[in-house]
């Protein structure tokens, strides 16, 4: 969670210079690590990690593709082949990948290709990304044991990936649910995605 003003303040100082640049983002708040995840809209995926303890900051941005096309316009269009996703920064000594990986099934549809809730289209999918052998054994061990937990009908669909350059999205997506709490709340209620989440994993 984002409880230390200090730690978001430089995470957010990182987040600028890099989205001035263009350039991709490797490193969040001191002593953090960085983990890649993508479960559709970045705006939800963010606010649930935020929820999410060891958690220090979050930024909403783009993976898959280049810097040129790494964009709100293109990447929503489907141009690009980038998917929209979420870097999470979280700090070692409170929490680890694994669990982090754990934390995100329950907050995605992990069944259905190409798409999550209303947003349609590959860049939109669900994914998680390693970035290291370690980290895709993790990956592969927690989505075989969920295929096997017989918590789901259908087979998961949900891709594992190289982590790739992820570049930060533009300013104004940005800690979106808090900035327009309102807008945020409308959407992620009029896509659905609440209702399809209790439906795949039960009331939480």
């Amino acid at each position: 969670m984002k409880r230390h003003h200090w730690l978001s303040m430089l995470a957010l100082s990182v987040l600028s210079a890099a989205v001035s640049a263009n350039q991709p983002l490797e490193q969040g708040p001191a002593g953090s690590e960085m983990a890649v995840f993508a479960g559709g809209c970045f705006w939800c995926t963010e606010a649930d990690f935020d929820k999410v303890p060891g958690v220090v900051d979050t930024v909403s941005g783009y993976i898959g593709g280049d810097a040129v096309s790494a964009n709100y316009p293109q990447v929503s269009a489907g141009g690009t082949p980038h998917i929209e996703a979420v870097a999470v920064f979280y700090n070692p000594a409170e929490t680890d990948y694994a669990a982090l990986v754990e934390a995100f099934w329950p907050t995605i549809d992990p069944v259905t290709p190409n798409a999550q809730f209303c947003d349609r289209g590959p860049q939109y999918r669900s994914a998680l990304f390693y970035a290291d052998e370690q980290q895709q054994q993790i990956l592969e061990q927690s989505r075989e044991a969920l295929a096997n937990s017989g918590k789901l009908s259908d087979p998961i669909v949900t891709e594992i990936l190289p982590q790739t350059a992820f570049y930060p999205a533009e300013d104004y997506h940005q800690n979106y649910y808090s900035k327009n709490p309102v807008r945020y709340h409308f959407y992620r209620s009029r896509c659905g995605r609440d209702n399809r989440l209790k439906e795949l994993w039960g009331a939480h």
